[in-house]
């Protein structure tokens, strides 16, 4: 795998020609990857962020001596970090301390049993055999299968931007013959027979906001990547990832500000020539390159009467992902049952995924997340202590549910449940520290469309050529990288956004497109 990914990423930072001044709209980590890769070729390039600090959606929270990581919790396909830091002359392994999970997860039901996984062959085959023995072999059949797919379509689908028809066209053959047109709960469901395997081996969509009884099967390949290139976590938080990133850029002779909203981008003649701030400063550019949400980019950065109507139209009726409930616990005690990942899977699988996804107002079930880092490093949390993140995935807001009167009833339901169903006994008593993150603060806080977690939801007519493209085709000059463009959410989904939207950049600088 790791040959293969670096492949897609692996660019050399060949020098463009003249002086090009990039602004590049959120310091997220698809905001950051593309300004360090720019940086890298010889561009200026100024990273202009609304919130305090760089960061975006992985965020940091620190309070009486509780560190949170807001956002994402674990690092996959580490190779494509060393990537961005090799084109920038660098080594990762300096600057970050990545330290290996294991197991990857546990995995709780209701009625009590449990599953860890360890991306390891013997222990999952262990695991697997305790619930059904059968399902060994539909397990080996299934990594077979997902490196199929891997192989055949994946390294297609990451390596190029498909900003035509004809070049969606051209892999179409190839998707069809993988199966990409079946969804991940569909694919798991013809290797194992266990429900609870079916579980196990179909949620990872979850992850980056899609939903397993839609998303392609392609996303069916996350059990193998996390098999062969390991799960990890930062020592120190997350956010020291981000940190390390931002300590990347700047070294390179780039230009972080914080705190400074862009209000607009400024066109001229169809040509995005600069942003304006929210202190109505602006800040000119021979490109742009939008990590903000992409609704919102199009939607409110761009003028109303420069907007591309097809575009603003499809971003109107595509599906956005899942929103999220975030509850930020620091804890006087330590409950050992839990691992540093622990998921909690609901009693109703398949309709409490529908509810989230297609219903109106909060569904009768729970399914939790729970990120417990002081398993893996004890200095988030004083002596004694725990570091708890529990994340509820909700319905985005256009399902109905008014927030200001719900957070506080969901929360309590919660902390209920982990305290009944999830064996943290005493856990309301034990709260020394909380902190809240609803699908309103999605929304205002980040900017995200419908106060959806992970933008556009991924199936496979909203992939690839569907998806809003890294180069905009109305507005010359704009560039996406991140979630809401191609190839996706997640951190490999950004940083490999980052690598194509980069290389867009470069390549029409090189061949003179970019001049004001």
């Amino acid at each position: 795998m790791k040959s293969t990914l670096s492949k897609i990423a692996s660019v050399p930072a060949v020098k463009v020609p003249g002086s090009q001044h990039i602004v590049v709209i959120g310091a997220g980590f698809g905001g950051l990857a593309a300004a360090i890769r720019l940086q890298a070729a010889g561009c200026q390039v100024t990273v202009i962020e609304a919130r305090a600090k760089p960061g975006g959606r992985a965020y940091q929270l620190k309070d009486q001596g509780f560190t949170f990581d807001m956002g994402p919790t674990l690092i996959t396909a580490p190779n494509l970090l060393e990537d961005l830091w090799r084109v920038a002359g660098r080594d990762l392994h300096t600057d970050l301390d990545l330290i290996e999970l294991s197991p990857f997860y546990r995995i709780l039901f209701q009625d009590g049993q449990s599953f860890d996984y360890w991306g390891k062959a013997a222990q999952d085959e262990a695991e697997i055999a305790r619930f059904e023995p059968r399902d060994v072999a539909g397990y080996r059949s299934f990594l077979a299968e997902t490196k199929h797919i891997y192989e055949r379509a994946f390294v297609d689908l990451a390596g190029q931007p498909f900003l035509s028809l004809g070049s969606m066209l051209r892999v179409t053959p190839e998707l069809l013959s993988v199966g990409a047109q079946r969804s991940v709960y569909a694919f798991a469901s013809r290797h194992f027979h266990n429900p609870y395997l079916r579980m196990v081996f179909s949620f990872h969509p979850l992850f980056i906001g899609g939903n397993p009884f839609r998303a392609s099967a392609i996303y069916s390949i996350v059990p193998y990547l996390e098999r062969l290139g390991g799960v990890y976590f930062a020592r120190g938080g997350m956010y020291t990832l981000v940190e390390a990133l931002e300590k990347l850029f700047c070294s390179l002779g780039g230009e972080l500000r914080c705190g400074t909203p862009v209000e607009e981008i400024v066109l001229k003649d169809r040509r995005a020539v600069g942003v304006r701030l929210q202190d109505e400063m602006v800040v000119t550019a021979d490109s742009i390159v939008a990590n903000s949400e992409v609704a919102h980019t199009y939607l409110r950065l761009l003028p109303e009467q420069q907007r591309p109507r097809l575009l603003t139209g499809r971003l109107g009726h595509y599906r956005y992902s899942m929103s999220c409930f975030l509850l930020y616990l620091g804890l006087k005690r330590q409950y050992p049952h839990l691992r540093h990942h622990t998921v909690m899977m609901p009693q109703q699988y398949r309709r409490l995924i529908s509810a989230i996804f297609d219903g109106q107002g909060l569904p009768t079930d729970l399914a939790l997340y729970l990120h417990t880092p002081t398993r893996t490093d004890p200095t988030l949390a004083p002596p004694g202590g725990e570091s708890l993140y529990v994340l509820a995935p909700v319905p985005n807001l256009a399902h109905g549910i008014d927030w200001t009167h719900e957070s506080q009833a969901f929360r309590d339901r919660i902390v209920h449940f982990l305290e009944k169903e999830a064996g943290l006994e005493g856990l309301a008593e034990n709260i020394v520290v909380e902190h809240q993150f609803t699908p309103l603060d999605f929304g205002s806080e980040l900017r995200s469309h419908l106060g959806a977690a992970f933008s556009i939801e991924p199936t496979l007519t909203q992939s690839a050529y569907f998806r809003p493209h890294n180069r905009s085709g109305a507005i010359d000059g704009l560039y996406l990288v991140g979630a809401g463009t191609h190839p996706g959410s997640g951190i490999p989904g950004v940083l490999l956004s980052a690598e194509l939207t980069s290389r867009l950049v470069t390549d029409d600088i090189r061949a003179g497109i970019n001049k004001m």
